[in-house]
């Protein structure tokens, strides 16, 4: 059993769909003081951020599983959660036709253990379709989704490449993390 401090419902689907036992509940953290504009770091902070946060509100009675996930741009330019939909559009349109990199940095910690990795996809994007896009924005599903992006549903079939684990993109690079935990 380990404890998954996010409140993402992709996450949570992940280790259910690798058979991984979990409670889920996150701890207070707030990503807004990263200053960095480089993507790698950025995770790294924020999950480690959260991991720390963790270990103050819950311990290590169960290990911690502590996660975040940016889109980078083509431009090195981080995507972050969209602010509404008009930020969301834009944030997709720069996505549209273009090259990303969904980059997940986790942090599992346990009273033995301290395991890190950053993993990266690349997603290469057909140009999106403007009456698709429009009811994606309407749909809300954008929301609370790192740069807007669902490459498990409306992305999906705009992909025209990708070299990375789906899993990494959902949020959480679990083939990389299981023989840690298991």
């Amino acid at each position: 059993m380990i404890c998954l401090c996010s409140s993402s419902e992709s996450r949570a689907l992940l280790l259910n769909h690798f058979g991984v036992d979990f409670i889920q509940k996150s701890p207070q953290y707030d990503e807004e003081q990263i200053t960095t504009g480089i993507a790698k770091d950025f995770v790294y902070t924020a999950s480690k951020g959260k991991l720390e946060a963790a270990i103050q509100e819950f311990g290590l009675e169960i290990p911690l599983l502590c996660a975040d996930t940016v889109i980078a741009a083509s431009d090195g330019t981080i995507l972050r959660k969209a602010k509404d939909i008009e930020d969301a559009r834009r944030i997709l349109n720069i996505q549209s036709g273009s090259t990303i990199s969904i980059i997940s940095s986790l942090h599992f910690r346990s009273k033995k253990l301290l395991f890190t990795d950053i993993s990266a996809t690349h997603y290469h994007f057909e140009k999106f379709e403007e009456d698709d896009l429009e009811a994606y924005l309407q749909s809300g599903l954008w929301q609370g989704k790192a740069g807007g992006c669902m490459v498990e549903g409306f992305c999906k079939k705009y992909i025209k490449s990708v070299d990375g684990y789906e899993s990494t993109a959902m949020g959480l690079q679990v083939e990389v993390l299981l023989p840690w935990i298991r």
